[in-house]
């Protein structure tokens, strides 16, 4: 079976094409914007035009753009396709990640990465790298005022650590990249591909505002 994961909800907007569990093809691009016009793109570059039997597609949290650009590829693809679409968390996959580069002991993680305003995307993962609890958005003091894992990772992971001032956690500075997508546990993907936003819109949608 084939499987395409796309990933677009960070500043990075990555693709990868899998055969029979092993990536075949793969591109990561740090973008910061643009994922829109590079995404379609990178998708087509790859053996087949990427076509595959189930679609992987980052559920967020991260830019609200980037999450809506990879649905809706996603969505389209797995229409064309005849695909299945399955969504996972953003986070999750920062975790699987992280728990990859230690297969020894790949333990509990606590994933951190930008948000919007200033704010923190924090989320904890367990051993077998199934979330813990929801999401949530924090400045960055308020982070450093919950507990941790002994290892961090994300974006955000040193500035975290630093924030904390403990010269003992682990940290791994990374960038989801759906090449790791197939380390992510089973129990994280899920056929309700309503994105995971971590926080309430900048903007009231016009249909509320007429409400109120």
């Amino acid at each position: 079976m084939r499987v395409l994961a796309i990933e677009t909800a960070s500043e990075a907007c990555s693709v990868a094409l899998f055969d029979g569990g092993h990536v075949i093809a793969h591109d990561h691009r740090v973008l910061g914007r643009g994922h829109a016009e590079h995404l379609i793109v990178m998708i087509g570059a790859l053996p087949q035009k990427g076509r595959a039997d189930q679609i992987l597609v980052s559920l967020g949290p991260g830019s609200f753009t980037g999450v809506r650009v990879g649905l809706a590829a996603a969505r389209a693809l797995g229409i064309a396709w005849g695909a299945t679409v399955l969504g996972y968390p953003t986070l999750a996959l920062i975790a699987a990640m992280a728990r990859t580069q230690e297969p020894d002991d790949p333990g509990a993680v606590t994933v951190c990465v930008n948000g919007g305003h200033g704010e923190w995307f924090v989320a904890d993962f367990d051993a077998e790298g199934l979330q813990q609890a929801p999401v949530v958005s924090l400045r960055p003091e308020a982070a450093a005022l919950r507990p941790v894992h002994a290892r961090l990772a994300g974006n955000r992971a040193k500035d975290l650590a630093a924030q904390l001032a403990n010269e003992e956690l682990e940290t791994s500075e990374t960038l989801p990249d759906a090449r790791w997508a197939l380390r992510l546990p089973e129990a994280c993907l899920t056929g309700d591909l309503t994105p995971i936003y971590g926080r309430a819109p900048d903007a009231t949608p016009q249909k509320l505002r007429k409400a109120v």
